[in-house]
């Protein structure tokens, strides 16, 4: 299965066996949107929601950070998605949040994971059938095993200042970056990881919400200053969009990358940690 699929792909294969299809949608704490009553009123036929609000690690006082596996391995299973399981992910989300539903899925070592291209949006836009309600799956076991190549702490960031061994590229929109917008959570340093690129995530997909493939997306990270021919970090708010970004190189067949998971969130948030502003 390639990493992305169609809609017209989707429409053919639901009610294949092996085919888990997961509704990843999640909205900025605060939004006046509910992701799992919009996933009740409305989803794609044989899909389960996967909430990302709750997969996180809750003893950490940092948001949003990865879970532990043996949590990640009981929620999968607990949707139905396990070992021989197809999974295609899809949102209906600003945040791109099926792309940190992908991440998790891989850092947890899951192998047959695609992303629907253009999401819910595309497949309701084209007249596809919803189904409403709950759907739910039977266990099926998840084989877990954690994969620390595809994440960074904040120890080895402050390293990286030094090394210069990876380029870092923060997913956020631009005057997040720069400085001129402050976070929308309390108490954080405007500015950036110092060394640190700009591609905000909404430059990764097309007008009509797909992704951008081949050399448009070559060039988004070109025009960001990104070369793909070196190691990549991605980092942003907490680590949603940065996810869009590892997911976007992965299109390019880049693997040579990680998530910062706890993003300007911790990084912004500690008076030690150097802050740049303005542009790269």
């Amino acid at each position: 299965m390639e990493p992305l699929v169609t809609t017209e792909w989707l429409a053919k294969e639901l009610g294949a066996s092996d085919l888990r299809i997961v509704d990843a949608t999640r909205f900025m704490s605060g939004s006046e949107r509910d992701a799992r009553a919009e996933y009740e009123a409305g989803h794609i036929p044989g899909a389960v929601f996967m909430d990302l609000a709750e997969l996180v690690d809750q003893t950490n006082p940092i948001e949003n950070m990865a879970p532990k596996a043996e949590k990640f391995a009981s929620r999968m299973q607990s949707l139905g998605l396990g070992d021989g399981s197809r999974i295609v992910l899809y949102d209906d989300s600003p945040l791109a949040s099926a792309a940190r539903a992908w991440w998790l899925l891989k850092l947890f070592g899951a192998h047959d994971v695609a992303l629907l291209d253009g999401g819910l949006a595309k497949w309701k836009a084209e007249g596809r059938p919803l189904e409403m309600g709950n759907h739910t799956l039977r266990h099926r076991h998840f084989t877990v095993w954690r994969d620390a190549n595809a994440v960074r702490t904040k120890e080895q960031m402050l390293g990286n200042l030094d090394s210069d061994a990876e380029q870092v590229v923060d997913a956020r929109p631009s005057k997040r970056f720069t400085g001129e917008d402050r976070d929308p959570r309390p108490g954080m340093a405007p500015g950036h990881i110092p060394g640190s690129r700009s591609l905000p995530h909404s430059q990764l997909f097309n007008a009509d919400g797909t992704w951008k493939q081949g050399d448009a997306l070559r060039a988004a990270f070109a025009d960001a200053g990104v070369n793909l021919g070196r190691p990549l970090v991605a980092t942003c708010g907490s680590g949603m969009t940065a996810s869009a970004v590892a997911f976007a190189a992965h299109l390019l067949g880049k693997e040579d990358v990680a998530v910062y998971d706890g993003s300007w969130t911790e990084w912004g948030a500690d008076p030690a940690t150097p802050k740049a502003t303005g542009a790269a």
